[in-house]
């Protein structure tokens, strides 16, 4: 053999020896977690006739274990990312996508806020935890071919605690943060005025939105307004129909008192929203002003910061994030670093630290379970008062005829000393706060004269109706409320007004309403379409008549309907993160290319370009984004280039006590129970339903269910 040969085989050799390294390092070095302490669980689960899983135990813990085998069933492979977040292993499963999960879950230290606070949780919540994790366990076991990746089970309760503490504070916005400091763009705006301004329920700036532009619905109706004597709730939270934030429907009853249909998220023991006998909730996102920013004085060496000034070591941590590539996995080396006010990141205009709300806390968990278990509306509130929830609106209906809508936050405990909406020096210790604004102090709309209420991911200031609404000079300026107006919420409030004695058929045409206010920003948008000079562009000028004669629904039944619907995502996505007017002529240019290329046509009917796509499930859509009917984001298809929606109207609920009757209500998801599973009949069942704007029934009640039953089982301990 010769020497060049042998080189080139020695070569191959360790190139190979690190392929297989590459392969297999990060489950061989992946810390296996202790399982949740050995106990039986007596549960059944009962399958409706649209998959939707009944799920009964003797316990509140055996309900838990039920609820993870019920979701592994229906989507074990979302339920497995959301554990590989929990381990800071997203990467392994995503890769780079994944990773940058990896790296936040390191930044804010979720593991060390689990390890101090655990005990300090309720011991029947820790009790709920641990059994949906050995419910995930027992899956994992029994459908180990299903398992995508090596040691990731066992799982345990401070596991499922984890996913809370990391998924939390995204809803505020503290993502959008962490994101411009590690690009080193400008700070997203949120909240409300400066402290120096007075609010106004006048015209308002629109608030900040993160990148997916989370949106919801929400209203209740008193029985003083309703036809009936009835009392209505509509649950109508905006989450993506796929992956870890997407709604998963259940009905859970245990001899211990819970008895709840809703929903609730992959990782989640118990429904996060919906209703029990005798009241019910639902979230909108908001967005207070819960983040503030430091900007740190560094030594030389930048690893020391000034605090009082005393210099100070940064706390520094290297951790490992698994970027997955193809077969392997590429291990990358990277900082985290924090000071005395929180997670710090550096970038090309210094280092600076984020203090946000919940930040070290581990009480959602609690205050959710317990929610589910209240019966009247001051056991609500007190379970409220708990303030584990870091942020999203609760809006609230009762048997007894309360509603209400709570501007849930945990308020930074803020002194007036300092520009709160701007970046703060970080070199005094003054400005660092440790407290939150207690709950008698949350901004709330109870039992208003107008006998409704509503949010549509607006400011708390408008949700009742003129001479209903919280007064803002009653509430500090140091709590960061937004002020913004969706065009959801302006079409809500015009409606509601409108409107008399409010029957369930009216409060169905509202939430389904598809019509744009000529009051909100999507007005000035279209009067700059319809004035730029199209300079002799012949396709230009024949958008700008579509758009002229364009009716401002978006029913699929006008003219410029799909036109319209293309430029308002611009706008609306302006709008919501409060940036730049778009360039209406880049605009109009794009949709029009799209339209005439794709379809032959400008003006192609609204259900032909925008689909509900499932399988071979292919149906119409319409609404648009930022109607009441909501069709917020969507993909492009890469095979006929449809809009497939993505993001908008989800798991919707009608939820309603009639006067001197029990609880009725009915629900609709955009694809089925069974999302991931495309050999299930409920893996798009529900589609032809929710393309229609109809419901099916919720059976709430063991009698409701009989006649229904499609399968009845108990899971393997």
């Amino acid at each position: 053999m010769t020497k060049t040969r042998k080189t080139w085989l020695y070569i191959l050799a360790i190139v190979s020896l690190i392929l297989v390294v590459l392969a297999v390092w990060e489950p061989i070095f992946a810390k296996v977690h202790a399982p949740p302490p050995a106990r039986g669980y007596d549960v059944e689960i009962v399958r409706d006739d649209w998959g939707v899983p009944h799920i009964f135990g003797s316990t509140d813990a055996d309900v838990a274990y039920g609820v993870a085998w019920a979701h592994a069933e229906d989507d074990f492979a979302t339920i497995q990312l959301v554990a590989a977040m929990t381990r800071g292993r997203a990467g392994a499963l995503m890769g780079a996508e994944g990773a940058q999960i990896d790296y936040v879950f390191h930044l804010l230290g979720v593991r060390g806020t689990v390890a101090r606070t655990y005990a300090a949780i309720p011991a029947d919540t820790r009790a709920m935890l641990d059994a949906y994790a050995a419910g995930l366990n027992a899956y994992a076991k029994a459908h180990g071919k299903e398992v995508r990746l090596a040691r990731l089970f066992p799982v345990n309760g401070q596991d499922i605690a984890a996913g809370f503490v990391l998924r939390s504070p995204f809803f505020f916005g503290l993502g959008d943060t962490i994101g411009a400091l590690a690009q080193g763009k400008p700070l997203p705006q949120e909240g409300g005025p400066s402290l120096t301004s007075t609010p106004s329920t006048g015209p308002m700036t629109p608030i900040g939105k993160d990148a997916a532009m989370n949106g919801s619905n929400a209203f209740a109706i008193a029985p003083g307004r309703s036809d009936d004597g009835a009392v209505r709730l509509v649950s109508n939270a905006h989450q993506p129909w796929r992956g870890q934030v997407a709604w998963y429907e259940l009905v859970v009853e245990s001899k211990q008192g819970m008895h709840f249909a809703g929903a609730t998220f992959p990782g989640s023991p118990f429904p996060l929203l919906g209703h029990n006998e005798t009241l019910g909730w639902t979230n909108t996102v908001n967005r207070p002003d819960l983040t503030d920013v430091y900007k740190l004085v560094l030594a030389p060496s930048g690893e020391r910061y000034r605090l009082d000034g005393r210099w100070r070591p940064l706390e520094k941590q290297r951790v490992l994030l698994p970027v997955k590539f193809g077969p392997f996995a590429l291990p990358i080396v990277k900082t985290v670093r924090r000071s005395a006010h929180g997670p710090v990141i550096k970038n090309d205009k210094g280092a600076f630290a984020i203090r946000y709300a919940g930040m070290g806390e581990a009480r959602m968990m609690e205050q959710y379970y317990k929610l589910t278990k209240a019966r009247d509306f001051a056991q609500w509130q007190r379970v409220m008062a708990i303030q584990g929830v870091p942020a999203t609106n609760f809006i609230y209906a009762d048997k007894a005829g309360h509603i209400g809508l709570f501007y849930n936050a945990l308020f930074p405990d803020r002194k007036q000393m300092a520009n709160w909406r701007g970046v703060l020096p970080g070199d005094r210790s003054d400005l660092i706060w440790t407290g939150f604004v207690p709950w008698a102090r949350v901004p709330r709309n109870v039992d208003p004269a107008s006998g409704y209420i509503f949010n549509a991911n607006n400011t708390p200031y408008i949700a009742a109706g003129p001479g209903d609404e919280i007064d803002p000079q009653t509430v500090s300026p140091l709590l960061g409320v937004e002020l913004g107006m969706t065009n959801r919420a302006r079409r809500a409030i015009e409606l509601f007004e409108a409107a008399g004695p409010i029957s369930r058929q009216e409060l169905y045409r509202i939430k389904y309403d598809r019509a744009y206010s000529k009051a909100s920003y999507a007005s000035g948008w279209m009067q700059r379409l319809v004035a730029l000079d199209p300079k002799g562009d012949n396709r230009l000028a024949k958008g700008q008549k579509l758009l002229r004669a364009w009716d401002w629904i978006m029913d699929g039944k006008g003219q410029g309907d799909a036109l319209a619907l293309i430029l308002l995502r611009p706008a609306m996505r302006a709008s919501y993160k409060s940036e730049a007017v778009p360039d209406a002529r880049e605009e109009l240019t794009k949709a029009t290319r799209y339209l005439e290329s794709t379809y032959g046509t400008l003006d192609p009917p609204l259900g032909t370009v925008l689909r509900v796509r499932q399988g071979t499930t292919d149906l119409p859509m319409d609404g648009g984004p930022d109607t009441l009917r909501a069709a917020t984001l969507w993909n492009e298809s890469a095979d006929d280039h449809r809009l497939l929606t993505k993001h908008g109207d989800s798991f919707l609920m009608f939820v309603e006590w009639p006067s001197g009757g029990p609880v009725q209500s009915r629900s609709i998801q955009p694809f089925g129970a069974a999302t991931t599973r495309p050999r299930s009949r409920h893996y798009a069942d529900q589609a032809p339903l929710f393309v229609e704007k109809r419901t099916k029934p919720v059976y709430f009640t063991r009698e409701s269910l009989a006649g229904h039953v499609e399968r009845r089982y108990r899971p393997p301990q």
